[in-house]
């Protein structure tokens, strides 16, 4: 998962949604009382001016009248004596009729209209006699249910779809008991975050263990959206936690809410929320979190609203409005976020029937296929005003690092049909082997940082997912050198380990170097904190299903007491600032993705390989699975509509 640097803190408080009278133009909500005695004046003057012309208007019976029925219609007289087409007059049909039926009809409108007029003059003396309050009141329980109703409009239903052969959502448990005692133990883990998040920051995105209460940060804007509920709904049905899962089930069904006044990520709100909410549909069938990702992802469609169709950043979930963070190389969208929506967006379309976002992600695909890239290495930024690469600046880490990723899971998602999206892999992955990756003086493979022309000899913790991607990919390569990325994710793997290995805490840095005697280690103090991570962790659990070598599990093991020894507090679990001090200091956060992520990938280690098979299942860049689907010449063949 990608979390581009540090992030500004943004967002103004704004007023909330007023739902006033302009709003409901049929119910004049801030009327005062003397206007409404006049307008009810005005009414009944008008009634009764209605009512009186039946009485002095001449005897229309004298006067053919002629009604809209089957029986009573106009019909043109078309004149043809004179040889021509033109109208001589119309036929009458049903002339001929008793006038006394049309007396009698005229009566009985009389009489309607006079009870309409005594009517409407009763209920405006009524009306008169209640206060300010209760009309006001009134006025409000009929805003109510014109809210109630445009909700009931977008809970409708989705047309049915063909779910896709769901395979191993209730299995893994492993027959060994020392294996089996370890995933209880990160079950046990996973509890106590719940729990405490529960207790203390329900309804919030994250938490604050230390301090007990809730936590947000400006990826989640300024609304309570419950990030953490929603994230680890999937590891909690997966874990056997059903209770919380129905907990967190009910807390989405009745506050989700996204008409809110609030700037948001696109990237992060689409893979924690969208691949979060989809993930719970497909495991548990239930439709709620089907329509709320379906309603979020209507939300995020404003953000492609661009000259290039590259979407903004951040976008108003209420207004639309879009822009890129202003940190970011001259206002140029990053390549990780745009560059990671296609997972989500072709499983909104499948369930859908709407092609709109598998068209948005298709269109980025196309244009990034027609641009140059420097060296076959894709920049980190392009300008969605110009259609231009910003600042060249390459990673596999932070700001790039999920858009390979999504190359390759597309592919994999498609039942490995999607082969534009193999090829767009294989290339990135060859030109980033040829100029990012190297060796160092101790024998260390690591991915550098392409920087203005030269390799930065840094490796960020995030990068270090890079060596389950190898092996995920390595299966259908190109030249059979299935054989080398696997290795070559193993020598990550190592790497990646070392730079736990060589911590106070056994825990890993947030980056480390490769430069002179300096390997594997944190050089700067705002690069020695851990946060909970969970891409190396990821990259043990990738390596141990192609391999099953047991040091995988044993490290893993190793991460797992590590976290549970110097993360854990009494409210929860917290990052640390500083893996090399043995006294180390708590940043009092609990990310939503040790939930997510973290958790679900040990527990994942320590199961068997039934649970949630390769074969059929994919993970997004935030560890929720969605299942393979079949894609044939770009259209969407599991699903009806596209057929």
């Amino acid at each position: 998962m990608t979390t581009p640097a540090l992030l500004p803190l943004s967002g103004r408080r704004l007023p909330p949604l007023n739902l006033g009278a302009s709003a409901f133009p049929h119910h004049r909500a801030t009327l005062r009382l003397s206007e409404k005695f006049i307008l009810l004046l005005i009414l009944s003057a008008f009634i009764t001016l209605c009512f009186g012309a039946f009485f002095f208007l001449p005897d229309s019976s004298k006067h053919k009248r002629f009604d809209l029925g089957l029986e009573d219609v106009l019909i043109p007289h078309v004149d043809t004596s004179k040889g021509d087409k033109n109208l001589g007059g119309f036929l009458i049909h049903g002339q001929g009729h008793d006038e006394h039926r049309h007396r009698e009809e005229e009566e009985r409108l009389r009489n309607k209209i006079r009870a309409d007029h005594e009517k409407a003059l009763e209920e405006a003396k009524e009306k008169l006699k209640k206060s300010r309050d209760e009309i006001q009141a009134e006025i409000q329980t009929e805003k109510n249910k014109v809210v109630q109703e445009l909700k009931k409009k977008d809970s409708k239903p989705l047309p049915p779809v063909p779910l896709p052969n769901l395979i191993g959502i209730n299995s893994g448990e492993p027959a060994d008991l020392d294996i089996r005692e370890k995933r209880n133990k990160i079950k046990e883990m996973m509890k106590h975050a719940w729990d405490n998040y529960r207790q203390y920051g329900w309804g919030h995105n994250e938490l604050k263990p230390i301090a007990r209460k809730g936590h947000s940060t400006n990826i989640f804007g300024n609304s309570q959206m419950g990030a953490t509920i929603v994230d680890a709904l999937d590891t909690l049905y997966i874990m056997g936690l059903h209770d919380e899962f129905r907990e967190g089930q009910e807390w989405i069904d009745k506050n989700l809410d996204f008409s809110v006044n609030s700037e948001v990520s696109v990237f992060e709100v689409n893979i924690r929320f969208i691949g979060g909410l989809l993930a719970a549909y497909y495991l548990s069938g239930q439709e709620v979190f089907k329509i709320k990702a379906v309603q979020l992802a209507g939300k995020l469609l404003p953000a492609f609203n661009t000259p290039t169709g590259i979407p903004w950043a951040m976008v108003n979930l209420k207004s639309g409005v879009g822009r890129n963070w202003g940190w970011a190389s001259a206002g140029s969208s990053i390549l990780a976020e745009f560059g990671t929506l296609h997972m989500e967006f072709v499983h909104l379309s499948y369930l859908t029937g709407d092609p709109v976002y598998y068209n948005k992600v298709m269109h980025i695909r196309k244009l990034l296929q027609k641009m140059d890239r420097p060296n076959g290495l894709y920049p980190n930024y392009l300008n969605p005003r110009t259609g231009r690469w910003g600042q060249h600046h390459t990673s596999v880490g932070g700001l790039g690092d999920s858009f390979y990723e999504y190359l390759l899971k597309a592919w994999l998602m498609s039942d490995k049909t999607d082969t534009e999206a193999r090829k767009m892999y294989d290339d990135a992955i060859e030109a980033i082997e040829k100029h990012l990756i190297r060796k160092s003086n101790g024998g260390l493979t690591f991915i550098g940082e392409w920087k203005n022309g030269h390799l930065e000899r840094k490796m960020g913790h995030l990068t270090c997912f890079a060596g389950g991607m190898f092996a995920l990919g390595a299966d259908g390569s190109r030249d059979d050198k299935a054989g080398h990325y696997l290795q070559l994710g193993a020598e990550i793997a190592h790497t990646c380990h070392e730079s736990y290995d060589r911590t106070t805490l056994k825990l890993g840095p947030e980056a480390f170097k490769f430069d002179g005697g300096v390997e594997a280690v944190a050089v700067r103090q705002n690069e020695k904190y851990y946060i909970l991570r969970p891409e190396v962790i990821e990259t043990y659990w990738y390596m141990w299903r192609f391999t099953h070598d047991p040091k995988y599990r044993q490290w893993g093991w190793e991460a797992t007491q590590a976290i549970d020894k110097y993360c854990r507090v009494s409210g929860g679990f917290s990052g640390v600032k500083d893996v090399y001090s043995s006294s180390p200091t708590y940043d009092d956060v609990q990310q939503s993705f040790f939930l997510a992520e973290t958790l679900k990938y040990l527990y994942l280690l320590f199961s068997n390989d039934d649970l949630l098979p390769l074969d059929n299942w994919v993970f997004n860049t935030e560890a929720h699975p969605l299942p393979v689907l079949h894609l044939a010449n770009t259209t969407l063949s599991g699903n009806p509509a596209y057929r």
